[in-house]
């Protein structure tokens, strides 16, 4: 197992510093790729590539969406010899001295995906709280499985051979709609699901970049696609060699 960091930014600037470092002891490489941030956010980033050696700053020219950040970090991961990848947020939210134990689980069971169960407290929003609710219940109907806890933390650690072959076989959403495909794409396929349980803060003031009506429209679309897809689409996908139950 040889695993990196990734964060994907879209205007974060205030918040990725700290990020960043809460991260420096991990002794990992970290890929941030910037999803077309602005001037401001682009200068921290070149400032904080200059500090930290193990971090590489990919740009893409324009905002092209989550998905296509994490899609990017991926790949570039894969090239570089990587097995897994280990995903946080670059607004904060995310408590950085969990990363051991995700990769812990990811050693225990390198051919799962290793999802953040979210402890939250007071601060989450309540459309936030119930609609994760609505999302677990209908993965758990798309996948038979009740072993997703919850379908759209974005911190998680993700096994590159299982993923990066279903994304070369389909073509996935490239916005918020994207964490969740990845859960029921990488189920379905046979892959199995590791939980570990993961403080998860909404602080005062920070800033989301989910829209409530459009994004959640993307979601449930996936969720309608992906109900209706192709069953040679969902078919089992060969997993470090052999071919996932």
């Amino acid at each position: 197992m040889k695993a990196c960091l990734a964060i994907p930014i879209y205007d974060h600037g205030e918040t990725v510093g700290a990020v960043v470092g809460s991260l420096a002891s991990m002794e990992l490489p970290c890929i941030v790729v910037d999803d077309g941030c602005g001037r401001s956010t682009r200068a921290v980033l070149e400032r904080l590539e200059a500090r930290h050696p193990w971090l590489d700053v990919i740009h893409h020219p324009e905002n092209r969406g989550r998905g296509a950040a994490l899609k990017t970090a991926y790949r570039t991961a894969a090239r570089r010899g990587m097995t897994h990848v280990v995903q946080l947020d670059a607004d904060g939210q995310h408590n950085a001295e969990d990363v051991p134990d995700f990769l812990a689980a990811a050693r225990a069971r390198p051919e799962a995906l290793v999802l953040g169960e979210p402890i939250f407290d007071a601060s989450i929003p309540w459309h936030r709280k119930h609609g994760r609710k609505l999302s677990k219940a209908i993965v758990w109907a798309q996948t038979g499985s009740t072993a997703v806890r919850d379908p759209l933390c974005g911190f998680r650690c993700v096994p590159l051979s299982p993923t990066l072959a279903l994304l070369d076989r389909v073509r996935w959403g490239d916005r918020m709609e994207f964490d969740p495909e990845l859960v029921i794409r990488l189920v379905r396929a046979g892959v199995p699901v590791v939980g570990v349980p993961t403080a998860v803060l909404y602080p005062e003031g920070g800033i989301s970049h989910f829209q409530i009506v459009r994004d959640n429209l993307r979601i449930a679309g996936s969720y309608v696609r992906l109900a209706f897809e192709a069953p040679w689409r969902t078919a089992p996908i060969a997993i470090d060699g052999r071919t996932s139950p």
